[in-house]
């Protein structure tokens, strides 16, 4: 068996430079483990051919074959659009306990993120699969492969604003940014608030300068416009910039 990785995939198998692998089956076997045999988590592949014919990830290989795989984004409108394996468009995810400044920025921009620094892979595992339109966030590609996961992306970089830039692309989430609409702490969303009903929480100079508040829904925490806001603003326009249609192309 010939398995080829197209595109970004490629970082999956890099001591592979052309993306290439041979393979010699002794039994027969679904092109999914194939895949993943190669270190390839099942949701980063969006398109499978086998002698160039589109299958599924059930496609049972029994005899000599050229699998293609390609990612997500390849060539898309016009390349078999109708056999295409991944969703785009998900804007809820669960995210292992490793990405906490992952976290903060997909909350910033208005995403729903279940994050528990403390959960275990099999608890992940099964929010994930409860909630079929939750995709889940890692860097551990192991946990990406099990099959109970319908939806996910493996972060190629470590550092948070790069990891954030990618999601939003890897899910087309440029045009669904709500800015400052969720608790970055517990990921409930934000209601405005009249100033009179958390007078008693706030600090004096924050009682005296400002007067538009918003409270979590969840944990009662309250924002308002402070000397950071400007911060945060300033790197919602750099997300938001880095994946507009002309960054991307």
């Amino acid at each position: 068996m010939t398995l080829r990785f197209h595109g970004d995939l490629r970082f999956f198998v890099r001591r592979n430079a052309d993306g290439v692998i041979e393979r010699l089956l002794t039994e027969r076997t679904s092109v999914k483990d194939a895949i993943e045999g190669c270190a390839v988590p099942h949701p980063e592949v969006d398109l499978i051919l086998v002698n160039g014919r589109p299958i599924g990830f059930s496609h049972i290989i029994d005899g000599d074959a050229v699998v293609d795989a390609y990612p997500v984004h390849f060539d898309q409108a016009t390349f078999f659009p109708k056999d295409r394996l991944q969703c785009t468009g998900i804007e809820r995810f669960v995210a292992d306990g490793h990405l906490g400044k992952l976290i903060r920025n997909l909350r910033l921009l208005g995403f729903d993120v279940f994050y528990d620094r403390a959960a275990e892979d099999r608890q992940l595992v099964e929010l994930a699969a409860h909630e079929s339109a939750r995709a889940l966030l890692t860097r551990d590609r192991r946990l990406l492969m099990h099959a109970a996961i319908q939806h996910g992306y493996f972060l190629r970089s470590q550092d948070a604003l790069e990891q954030t830039i990618e999601v939003v692309r890897r899910f087309d989430l440029a045009g669904a940014l709500k800015p400052f609409t969720r608790c970055l702490r517990c990921n409930a969303p934000l209601r405005a608030v009249a100033k009179a009903d958390v007078l008693d929480s706030l600090e004096p100079l924050t009682k005296l300068y400002y007067e538009r508040f918003r409270r979590c829904a969840g944990c009662g925490q309250i924002y308002w416009g402070g000397s950071h806001f400007d911060k945060l603003r300033a790197r919602v326009e750099e997300i938001r910039s880095s994946c507009s249609p002309a960054r991307i192309q």
